[in-house]
């Protein structure tokens, strides 16, 4: 049954499918709880967002880069930072918020929803940056994977935290 909360919560998603094969390993620490859950899809993303970095940050030491590819890739590795960041105030304001209640609890979800929308938008301006024919190739094509991987988690995340701001 832990399993079914995780399925019907990720149907609300735009990415059903990501959520659950994301979330699902966490089903017993989740068990039924939305704030939970919101935990758990925050991580996934944190964890999922360094592994791009760290991604980006060994492509952009290529030797033999275009410079429009390079300039892509470094201005990616700030985005990626910068979603880093946000995800990880997000992890910690959830936790720290502990019971909070009424306004309080108005008050840190607005900032970890804000957090996580910033966060997405971070994802996809580095994937803009890989836009135009230009840059089709080998590196743009490993990057989209990436960060396209990190956007559609943090997407749900947004989605459960709003979820469970919407519940409380």
């Amino acid at each position: 049954s832990d399993t079914n909360f995780i399925k019907s919560s990720c149907s609300a998603t735009t990415y059903p499918q990501v959520c659950i094969q994301s979330l699902s390993s966490y089903a017993t620490s989740i068990q039924q709880s939305p704030r939970q859950l919101a935990q758990a899809a925050l991580s996934v993303s944190l964890t999922r967002a360094q592994k791009a970095k760290t991604f980006v940050t060994k492509l952009a030491k290529f030797k033999g880069l275009k410079a429009r590819e390079y300039g892509a890739l470094k201005d990616c590795l700030e985005e990626m930072g910068d979603t880093v960041d946000r995800l990880s105030k997000s992890v910690q304001e959830l936790k720290d918020m502990g019971k909070s209640k009424g306004q309080d609890f108005v008050w840190h979800m607005s900032n970890v929803e804000t957090w996580v929308s910033a966060a997405l938008t971070d994802d996809n301006t580095c994937l803009d940056g890989f836009s135009g024919k230009a840059l089709d190739g080998k590196i743009k094509a490993s990057i989209r994977a990436q960060v396209l991987n990190v956007a559609q988690c943090t997407s749900n995340a947004l989605a459960l935290c709003n979820r469970f701001a919407s519940k409380h």
